[in-house]
């Protein structure tokens, strides 16, 4: 009779419910699996075999042992199932009372000891089994706390494979449960490494990147070497506002996946990833043959950091175009496509022009208007569009430079202030879905971003000077929305919506 056993496979974020079945055959001795297994799954039979007979239990060596990963007609990936085979191979063998593995799953790597090994991806097979009806799973010790972040179904934590097979008979395996909230509360830090503090003048920035944090924008910064962009990007990351429960399971379920856990249960800290020009299209966006996060949904719900965003290649920056817009991003592939989360407020710095001193009050540009303009022309006008806030980010002053201004704001100081707005438009949304006012779209700008007669006249104005496209237009509504709400205004006032029309660039760049 087939054995049938239950485990998942992930495609994308997300999982789906395998059956792995086991038949023994009265033939040459030999195992065979079916089921489009890729190169993983395939070595698979040899570690179980060594797995089951090192670990002294009984294997069948004298028959052919079929195995077949239902449904056969999606490729197979993956070192999870190990385990759910070796268990289906020992309970044909009549080691395991198959009764006893009803509305179980099972997953895990096997080294050749009988070891359990961690695999990626656990939060999203387990979110998967509990929506097939399963009730228990037996997973890695490792992956063991992650996969008990889920609610109502039960986790068993195993750090062999004796373990295992004991559990069915004299030595229950011990049930882990782990508090999401209590831990997300307890492994959150306001600590960081650069401070708001330590960054000497720029005012004006510093109020643009807390705007940015408060409402989700986008951010460009231009100036000269040395005026502090790199330093105020960093500090972005401390005035950014805690992550709800749902955007670190969120989270967790993509770096799981991803296998950038580094055994955290859950990811506590909004991602900042801050990514080198020599970068590829696929490594920004995602891909593969069976593809994976790229470092825009690295940094969902977080930061993505561009330094000297004119050297990456005019096809990498452009594929950001419709994730920035969209907040997610497609991969195609022939047989199928998978869709990442991608979220993410885009921070980018840039000098001014090759040899970064155009519009200097100290240092003599030595460029040519054609030589700066090529240099600008790199950032194409769509994604210029779609950045929020484009700020200009002068050099220091020699008196800013000496001095030591001992009331200057701190991060924490900043982000209180951050927060706070971010509450309020979580109160604002609730019933809509949605976190910040860089989320707004159609309809929802009309209801949330009213102005008055007035602050119509003079976005009038700005249109015909600027020649406001109907995305820009928008992205000055909302983000006039934020400056109110971090003036504690319900309404969005003339002097909100000229201050969100001060954050753009020249002309030049119109």
């Amino acid at each position: 009779m087939v054995c049938k056993i239950i485990t998942s496979s992930i495609i994308g974020l997300d999982a789906y419910k395998v059956d792995v079945e086991v038949d023994l055959v009265s033939s040459l001795p030999n195992i065979v699996i079916v089921g489009l297994p890729d190169t993983s799954v395939n070595e698979a039979k040899d570690r179980v075999r060594s797995a089951i007979k090192n670990s002294s239990l009984s294997f069948p060596y004298s028959k052919k042992v079929i195995i077949n990963l239902a449904p056969a007609d999606i490729k197979k990936e993956g070192t999870n199932f190990d385990l759910p085979i070796a268990i289906g191979i020992l309970v044909e063998n009549e080691v395991i009372d198959e009764h006893l593995i009803k509305d179980m799953a099972f997953i895990g790597e096997l080294s050749l000891d009988g070891t359990l090994r961690g695999v990626n991806g656990i939060l999203s097979h387990i979110l998967c089994l509990k929506k097939s009806g399963i009730k228990y799973v037996i997973v890695p010790e490792e992956n063991s706390k992650e996969a008990s972040l889920v609610n109502d179904i039960t986790i068993y934590s195993a750090s062999n494979l004796n373990e295992v097979v004991n559990h069915f008979t004299e030595n229950p395996l011990p049930i882990v449960k782990t508090n999401a909230e209590e831990y997300l509360i307890n492994n959150s830090t306001n600590e960081y490494s650069d401070d708001f503090k330590n960054v000497k003048g720029q005012k004006k920035a510093k109020k643009a990147l807390e705007i940015a944090a408060a409402g989700g924008h986008n951010v460009i910064m231009t100036g000269s070497p040395g005026a502090g962009k790199t330093l105020m990007a960093k500090c972005f990351a401390s005035i950014l506002p805690p992550l709800e429960l749902s955007e670190a399971l969120e989270l967790t379920k993509i770096y799981s996946v991803a296998g950038l856990l580094h055994n955290k249960p859950l990811i506590t800290q909004r991602p900042f990833r801050s990514v080198h020009h020599t970068a590829s299209a696929s490594g920004i966006t995602g891909g593969g043959s069976n593809p994976k996060p790229g470092e825009i949904t690295l940094a969902h719900r977080g930061v993505l950091f561009l330094d000297e965003v004119v050297e990456f290649p005019r096809n990498v920056l452009e594929v950001l175009r419709q994730p920035l817009e969209d907040g997610e991003v497609v991969i195609s592939r022939a047989k199928h496509s998978v869709k990442y989360p991608a979220d993410f407020i885009l921070l980018a710095a840039m000098n001014p022009c090759p040899c970064g001193f155009s519009g200097d009050t100290e240092k003599q540009c030595t460029c040519s208007d054609y030589q700066i303009n090529r240099y600008k022309s790199r950032i194409s006008g769509p994604l210029m569009d779609r950045i929020d806030i484009q700020i200009n980010v002068p050099r220091l002053t020699t008196e800013e430079l000496i001095d030591t201004d001992k009331t200057a704001e701190t991060s924490q100081q900043i982000r209180t202030r951050v927060i706070n707005a971010r509450n309020i438009q979580k109160e604002r949304y609730k019933a809509y879905g949605i976190l910040t006012n860089s989320q707004l779209h159609g309809d929802l700008i009309k209801k949330f971003c009213n102005i008055d007669e007035q602050s119509k006249e003079i976005l009038k104005i700005a249109s015909i000077k600027y020649k406001l496209s109907g995305r820009r237009y928008d992205r000055v509504l909302k983000l006039a929305r934020t400056i109110a709400d971090l003036d504690n205004s319900e309404k969005i006032l003339s002097t909100h919506l000229t201050q969100a029309l001060q954050y753009r660039l020249s002309e030049e760049y119109s």
